[in-house]
């Protein structure tokens, strides 16, 4: 949403990178950029005005021309600026006191009140409150059913006594100030704690639908008023904005299509104009894809900054405890990482949502959004084919996999060869990143850090089993030889024996079940 004022945003802060004083002109022509990034993002002109002139001054103030990095201290006047303009802290839902708590939607037809009645209700249900959906749209045509349809996914209870229209030839019929205040009655009724109530839309503001709105209000005395707002909608979300404010006074903002291509002006519009706080934020089409809107975690996100701590919930949500502690535990044992394990990890990332989004949240995630527009999410599903068209031994032990194998592979999994060789070639390198974790070497190469190539490495010692140099003595010489000589005698005939209980002769007394070089953990596999 926000990715053409990110990028305009960060290059104007580059120029002002390895500067050990900002002069006027430096502030002006900054703070000028900054204008012009926030009118191209359809931002309202007074929000953008106002804006301005607090950076000018700040970044004028004593506050810049006394910090060490005047470049780091103008970012940190922008974020909080930023912040300000977002609505200043993260604003929750307010419930009654004596349930049911009454939550009503309000907004234009389109912009996806009914389907965010389904998210909203669900992320209630995951809060472990009893939500009901009640359809109190009776003009829009399938809208009840809709809201049926919506609720069945999301595991809720609807009231719709009431069709409603079910054609755009249909005249509209029903009350719908009746459906919402029996809507309540029936939540009290069948204890839900959490009522959201449905209402009409139109394709324009006019007084029809404002006063359908102020009865419904009138009638159910909610505790919240949503207005739903198109995040895409550009300059018009003001104008919106306060025809509602006048009309239904809502308490709070959703924006919807968060995750659209637009501009974004309105997100950062609409709580500076009305003084209603961003309260929720629809970042997709599925039911799941609905967060709590955080001033701050946006601020960080439009800066390029990252949003760490959303990831981190949606880990701690989505993550298996139980795999999560059974990996530790083989961790500790120092048991290698194997294609089961990739397999289960890889389905746990796979709960948390889309990958583009997760990446997207990360710190300079801008600089490589073009490698990442470009990622397939379907790679992942190719992946998984391949790992479940190995046997269990395979997977256990990817060694084993020659030439035959990984033809098998392919053709069971509908790739090529050399996406089972990439495959392959890239577990090998995460499985000796493990190995050198598990065994407290910590990771190559990261500064700081024990293991080669980091800052915090020892200094390398003799080499394990480099040759010793020849003596110069000839008897000397000659007892190395003999033990040389004796040495691969050995090995050989260790080999042959290993190969000989293997296409089914005798197998030594003395079998050893590290010869035969086998993953560690493995040996409880074996046959006693």
């Amino acid at each position: 949403m926000f990715n053409s004022l990110s990028d305009r945003l960060t290059a104007t802060f580059k120029n002002l990178r390895g500067k050990g004083r900002l002069s006027e002109a430096d502030v002006d022509a900054t703070v000028r950029e900054i204008r012009r990034a926030l009118l191209d993002a359809d931002v309202a002109v007074p929000v953008v005005r106002d804006f301005a002139a607090r950076i000018r001054e700040r970044a004028l103030g004593e506050e810049v021309s006394g910090a060490l990095n005047p470049s780091q201290q103008v970012v940190k006047i922008v974020n909080e600026e930023l912040v300000g303009i977002l609505g200043g802290e993260t604003r929750r839902l307010r419930l009654a006191k004596n349930p049911p708590s009454v939550i009503m939607l309000a907004g234009l037809q389109g912009a996806g009140k009914t389907t965010l009645a389904g998210k909203l209700a669900k992320w209630l249900k995951g809060q472990g409150h009893s939500p009901i959906l009640v359809a109190a749209d009776l003009q829009r045509p399938n809208a009840v059913t809709q809201l049926q349809v919506v609720g069945q996914r999301a595991g809720v209870a609807v009231y719709a006594p009431h069709p409603g229209v079910q054609s755009e030839f249909e005249a509209a019929t029903g009350d719908p100030v009746a459906v919402a205040r029996d809507g309540v009655a029936e939540a009290r009724a069948k204890l839900h704690d959490v009522v959201i109530v449905d209402t009409a839309g139109r394709l324009g503001v006019d007084a029809e639908m404002m006063q359908q709105a102020a009865d419904i209000r009138a009638a159910v005395n909610p505790d919240e008023v949503l207005f739903v707002i198109d995040a895409m909608i550009g300059q018009d979300a003001v104008t919106t904005a306060k025809a509602f404010e006048e009309g239904v006074d809502f308490t709070g903002v959703v924006l919807s299509k968060l995750d659209g291509d637009a501009r974004g002006g309105a997100a950062l519009s609409v709580a500076s104009v009305t003084g209603r706080p961003v309260m929720f934020a629809s970042t997709g089409e599925g039911l799941d894809d609905f967060e709590l809107f955080h001033p701050d975690r946006m601020a960080s996100r439009i800066l390029d900054m990252g949003d760490i701590l959303t990831l981190i919930e949606q880990a701690e949500k989505s993550w298996d405890k139980d795999e999560a502690a059974r990996m530790a535990k083989k961790f500790a044992d120092q048991e290698d990482f194997t294609l089961e394990d990739f397999l289960s990890q890889m389905q746990q990332i796979r709960k948390m949502g889309s990958m583009k989004k997760m990446l997207m949240m990360m710190p300079g995630a801008q600089n490589m959004r073009q490698q990442l527009e470009q990622f397939d999410e379907r790679e992942i599903d190719r992946v998984e084919a391949i790992v479940r068209s190995m046997t269990p031994h395979e997977r256990l032990a990817p060694k084993i996999i020659n030439g035959s194998r990984r033809a098998r592979i392919a053709k069971g999994s509908g790739v090529h060869v050399s996406e089972v060789n990439g495959l392959l070639e890239r577990f090998g390198q995460a499985q000796k990143m493990m190995r050198k974790m598990a065994s407290g070497g910590g990771i190559p190469g990261m500064p700081g850090m024990p293991g080669p190539g980091g800052f915090g490495g020892s200094k390398k010692g003799p080499a394990k089993g480099k040759k010793k140099a020849k003596s110069g003595n000839p008897a000397k010489a000659a007892q190395q030889a003999r033990e040389a000589e004796a040495r691969r005698a050995a090995g050989a005939s260790k080999a042959l024996g290993s190969q000989g209980s293997a296409f089914g002769g005798q197998q030594g007394q003395d079998f050893d079940p590290s010869s035969l070089n086998l993953p560690k953990g493995f040996e409880k596999f074996l046959g006693k």
